[in-house]
């Protein structure tokens, strides 16, 4: 009843593929379970003392029944599509200046106004506000209550209210875990 389900599933996924025909005579591969599937190139690869599954129209593959102990040709094994691999890692930046200080967040009451480099505030943006650093510098910020880490880039100024050293946009502030809180003890890297 499994293998049914799962190959019913199957079939609706891939409507256009030459397993579909195979799926209605499921129940005469579920009674023979040393029959394996083998695909051949073409459906008249000459005659087959097994009996054959015609293929869709839409496929250029038949799929034959085979014993366990057959073996297929070079030219009816088909390739599995290249897979994509993970981008390189970047290597690491540079850190040009650490600093710790207290940060806070700002989000909701901003949003759709322009920053101070002339961007639009949007809901959660990696972006901060510092009063000295140069807009587009990337910044590793840490919280250092949690542990967590994130990089932000600088689009803003401020923050102007006592001895805070980076106001951090909403997304930024959810990443480290501050927004509850409000401020949090940071560790800033100027990154290069």
């Amino acid at each position: 009843m499994r293998r049914t389900f799962s190959l019913g599933a199957l079939a609706l996924l891939l409507p256009g593929s030459a397993l579909v025909p195979a799926i209605a005579d499921s129940s005469y591969a579920a009674t023979k379970p040393e029959v394996g599937l083998v695909a051949t190139s073409s459906p008249t690869a000459g005659p087959s003392p097994e009996p054959s599954i015609p293929a869709s129209p839409n496929s250029d593959l038949s799929i034959r029944e085979a014993g366990p102990d057959a073996e297929p040709d070079d030219d009816s094994i088909q390739q599995a599509p290249p897979t994509r691999l993970a981008p390189a890692p970047k290597p690491p930046s540079r850190v040009l200046h650490s600093s710790r200080g207290q940060a806070s967040w700002y989000g909701p009451g901003f949003y759709g106004n322009r920053t101070a480099n002339g961007e639009v505030f949007r809901p959660g943006t990696m972006t901060a506000a510092h009063r000295t650093l140069p807009f587009g510098t990337k910044v590793k910020v840490t919280n250092l209550w949690n542990g967590r880490s994130t990089v932000v880039r600088i689009n803003d100024r401020g923050p102007f209210h006592g001895s805070r050293v980076i106001d951090l946009a909403h997304g930024a502030a959810h990443t480290l875990g501050l927004t509850a809180s409000g401020v949090a003890q940071v560790r800033l890297d100027v990154l290069q």
